[in-house]
């Protein structure tokens, strides 16, 4: 390996966890949003487990409510990162989003889309060519 071969890749995640960071702050109080679905609006379509990394690097003062990200079927799979998923619960609790089980979001009540309010995200010009090519329309 050459010196500085890695440079391209730290600048390639760095812009990767800032984009997260950037949807993560956009999740309304009350609702709650999965990995995957911030690793789709980015272009990352298999980029859950990668979202999960940065987030559990976010540094600590940050004011990202974290808490309202949870795995694809709403469990509170980032729960120790609070310390326990009780404080995770906790906070989501205090802002109204309901469970459906004792660690487990109700998605099909608060579930927060990152494209439904970025019309410009990857995962909504998707969903556009899916519609499209459902409708039979040219585009």
């Amino acid at each position: 390996m050459q010196k500085g071969e890695n440079r391209g890749e730290m600048a390639a995640d760095a812009l990767f966890t800032e984009r997260v960071y950037a949807i993560v702050a956009r999740i309304p109080y009350g609702r709650a949003t999965t990995y995957g679905d911030i690793a789709r609006a980015i272009g990352s379509v298999r980029g859950a487990r990668m979202v999960g990394w940065a987030l559990h690097s976010v540094p600590e003062g940050h004011g990202l409510p974290c808490h309202r990200v949870v795995n694809r079927y709403g469990e509170l799979s980032g729960g120790w990162h609070f310390g326990h998923p009780d404080i995770m619960k906790g906070l989501l609790v205090a802002e109204g989003v309901p469970f459906k089980d004792e660690y487990q979001v109700d998605l099909a009540r608060c579930l927060w889309l990152p494209w439904e309010d970025d019309p410009g995200s990857a995962a909504a010009d998707e969903v556009d060519d899916l519609d499209a090519v459902a409708g039979g329309e040219d585009g």
